[in-house]
Parts: structure tokens; C-alpha cells; sequence
């Protein structure tokens, strides 16, 4: 179960912050706000997969990825989400250090994702939000040809004028929650968030060396 969790949010991350197709222009003009933020980042990177070259770099992949969907992801606030209690509890050196490394597996997490799925689509939901809201869930499923659409929804918030997403749902499950009960369970069993922490570090590495 887990796994499938895992993989349909690979597919449900890429979707939105690197959008496989990006909506027509009459899609376009009818979204609001947190949905456009969706809908250009989409552009950004379907101008990217044109190029067919371009995922035999992984270094080059990570590095593209990051840039785009870093300005449109709240790791400020998703991180201290998924530590949990664990965060209070944290030094400001563990805190920063976890951001870090927990943007830096997100990062290439979905850029093998990227990678490895092209053949998705983004269907967007009609989205009902006040007009000074501040937060919102911006509602989309997954489609791929064959096979019942997933659901995806997105938690947005606004931030410095600047629409987020800090959590995504995929089927209703959080990956915020996903992700707080696997590092609880490796700080339980490792004994310390800085041994978690190192362990991140060791693996990131590994996984970013690799061809």
C-alpha cells in the first residue's frame, strides 16, 4: 500500500509542478489564480520535454526541476509539517539541515518521476474560493490513457503574494502524513533526527551520483 501511495504521488506531484501538458488558452482563461500558477509551470516544462536529449542528464534534470517548482513549493512550511513534534524539538542547525535534504529528495525523487512518465494528463476541477481567501485546495485528476483517473488535490496557500502548494492528496491521503510517519519511525528507530538527518544526507548523495 505504501508503495502505491509512493508512486501515484510521484505521478501526482509531477502533474502539477511540472504539469505533463499545459491547459489550451480557453482552459486557461477560465482558472483562477492557484490553478495558473499550475497551468504556467506546465508551459515552462512541456517546452522541456521537447527536447529529447534532456533526461539523459539527471544532474541537469534535478537541477531544472528544482528551479521550477522551488518558487511554487512552501518547503518552509512543509517542512516542519512532516517532522511533526519532532520539529520543536529540533535545533535551528537540524531544522535547516532537514529542509535541505528533504527538498533535495523531493527534487529528485520527481525528477525520476519526470523521467520515467510522460504519457499523463492534468484535468483540473471547478475551484470554489472566496476572493480574499488566503488558502485553497485546488482539485485535479490524473489521467492516463487505459486506466481510471486519480484523484489529486493540492493545498495552496497564499504567501507573499504568491500562491503554494505545501501538501497534496493523492486519493485522500496526505503526503505530508505519508511522510511524517516514515521519518517518525526512522527517528524511533535510529534514535536521533540527526542520525535521520545523515542518513538523507548519504542517500541523497548516492542517488545523485548515479548516471
Amino acid at each position: 500500500m505504501r508503495h502505491q501511495i509512493k508512486h501515484i504521488a510521484s505521478l501526482g506531484f509531477i502533474a502539477l509542478l511540472l504539469g505533463i501538458l499545459p491547459a489550451t488558452k480557453a482552459m486557461a482563461e477560465q482558472l483562477q489564480a492557484p490553478q495558473l500558477v499550475i497551468e504556467n509551470v506546465s508551459t515552462q516544462i512541456q517546452k522541456k520535454l521537447q527536447n529529447k536529449t534532456f533526461t539523459q542528464n539527471f544532474a541537469q534534470v534535478t537541477q531544472f526541476v528544482n528551479s521550477v517548482i522551488y518558487p511554487h513549493t512552501d518547503f518552509d512550511k512543509i517542512a516542519p509539517l512532516v517532522l511533526g513534534k519532532h520539529w520543536k524539538d529540533a535545533t535551528t542547525d537540524e531544522q535547516k539541515r532537514f529542509n535541505h535534504e528533504f527538498q533535495t529528495l523531493i527534487v529528485r525523487t520527481y525528477s525520476r518521476a519526470f523521467i520515467e512518465y510522460t504519457d499523463w494528463t492534468l484535468r483540473f476541477m471547478p475551484l470554489e474560493m472566496e476572493s480574499e481567501a488566503t488558502k485553497t485546495i485546488v482539485k485535479t485528476e490524473i489521467l492516463q490513457p487505459g486506466l481510471q483517473p486519480v484523484s489529486v488535490n493540492y493545498r495552496m496557500l497564499l504567501s507573499n503574494g504568491d500562491w503554494k502548494v505545501y501538501d497534496i492528496l493523492i486519493e485522500g491521503v496526505s503526503l505530508v502524513t505519508n511522510y511524517r510517519s516514515t521519518f517518525s519511525n526512522e527517528i524511533q528507530t535510529k534514535g536521533s533526527l540527526n542520525a535521520v538527518i545523515e542518513g538523507l544526507v548519504k542517500r541523497n548523495a548516492e542517488a545523485l551520483a548515479k548516471k
